[in-house]
């Protein structure tokens, strides 16, 4: 064990528990209307607890179980037989099982800018405790747990590289994201603007200094190739912030703050899948180019193809993700075949999980609430809580 790996990735994992809570749901929460804010709160807070119990039952040995190359096994459910001795690397199992608890969590949480203000509370912890089951933990054991997608699987001896989760987090939360949007429809009222932009800003700068912890933790060491992975995060999200903001500007004639801190969030997503193999330069590029990229494409889903996708997260998320996937290939840091081929596999997987648990749980319970409670909105309809005197 080395004590200053373990001792930064037990201070990555909390930025990006951070990440998710409070950061996640500040962000998502103060883009929707106030009287739906803190049911985002309560679905964000209720995935971070379930998908915790989940993943130490069986999510983690999916995912990193000594299996096969498609499958990890459940040797590992429960943690049984791994104490505080045992090492994964440099660095205790359990805090790695912990530091992936984390990716965990985040991951089924991105979806649910997705289907904000009109979902049955039921359906949100059924889809997203399965979907991390049979959607995540599988991709993630193909990429990182030594299965097919990775080096020496079906790509040969140099498989995707994925650095922190372009693939594994962002495209599958994307594309989840998407697909439950078209199966919700929109939502009554889609006019009415953000109910605190401020909730927003705040939320953007707490995923951003997480982030440092979720790309520079993912070296999984303490050493400079951390160091780059958190340089060249900070450099893109920065970059993109300029970027889109800039790019409204010459469309709209202004620059937003709910525009300026999404082009963060696209940067950020846009150099997840990169950070290990790229330098300053390359994250400069990755940045600018996602910050008109991602907003362009949430122009596209929005307006174009009408899908209320109504927080952006396939356009920010899932298109980011992708982006960056990409741009490893361009800049000579991975193999175009096995950027695209596992984009390709994990997308049609992703796509095929996630429209099968949304048909069978729509059976089980409503997918989504009535008009009447969409009307008042979830926060006292469902929770029987509001969180402003005035709700508007």
């Amino acid at each position: 064990m080395n004590g200053a790996d373990t001792a930064w990735i037990i201070v990555a994992t909390a930025l990006v528990l951070f990440m998710t809570l409070p950061g996640l749901a500040l962000f998502y929460g103060g883009l929707v209307r106030a009287r739906n804010v803190l049911s985002v709160f309560m679905h964000v807070y209720a995935i971070a607890a379930l998908m915790s119990v989940l993943w130490l039952a069986f999510g983690y040995t999916i995912a990193f179980g000594d299996g096969n190359a498609v499958w990890g096994g459940l040797g590992k459910m429960f943690l049984l037989g791994i104490d505080g001795e045992a090492l994964s690397g440099t660095i205790p199992e359990v805090l790695f099982f912990a530091f992936q608890m984390t990716f965990a969590i985040i991951t089924p949480a991105l979806i649910v800018g997705a289907y904000v203000e009109r979902i049955g509370f039921g359906f949100v912890l059924a889809f997203s405790g399965l979907w991390m089951l049979l959607c995540y933990a599988p991709v993630v054991h193909w990429i990182w747990g030594g299965g097919f997608l990775s080096d020496g699987g079906i790509f040969g001896e140099t498989g995707v590289r994925d650095f922190a989760g372009g693939i594994v987090v962002h495209e599958t939360a994307g594309l989840a994201a998407i697909m439950i949007s078209v199966f919700l429809g929109p939502r009554k009222d889609r006019k009415k603007p953000p109910h605190s932009p401020g909730f927003v800003m705040i939320g953007a700068s707490m995923l951003w200094v997480g982030w440092f912890g979720f790309n520079g933790g993912s070296q999984l060491a303490a050493d400079g190739g951390a160091a780059m992975a958190l340089t060249v995060t900070h450099i893109s999200a920065a970059t993109a912030s300029l970027t889109w903001a800039l790019w409204e500007k010459i469309k709209f004639g202004r620059a937003s703050l709910v525009g300026i801190v999404t082009g963060t969030i696209a940067g950020l997503a846009s150099i997840t899948p990169a950070s290990g193999f790229v330098g300053p330069i390359e994250a400069l590029v990755i940045g600018g180019v996602a910050g008109v990229l991602c907003q362009e494409a949430v122009n596209l889903i929005r307006n174009r193809l009408n899908i209320d996708d109504t927080l952006d997260v396939f356009a920010v998320h899932g298109v980011g993700g992708i982006f960056g996937t990409i741009m490893i290939a361009v800049f000579g840091a991975g193999a175009w075949a096995a950027q695209l081929g596992s984009l390709v596999i994990v997308g049609v997987f992703t796509i095929v999980v996630t429209f099968i648990l949304i048909k069978a749980i729509s059976i089980i319970t409503h997918l989504r609430v009535d008009e009447e409670t969409e009307t008042n909105g979830l926060d006292l309809t469902v929770h029987g809580e509001r969180a402003y005197d005035i709700i508007s």
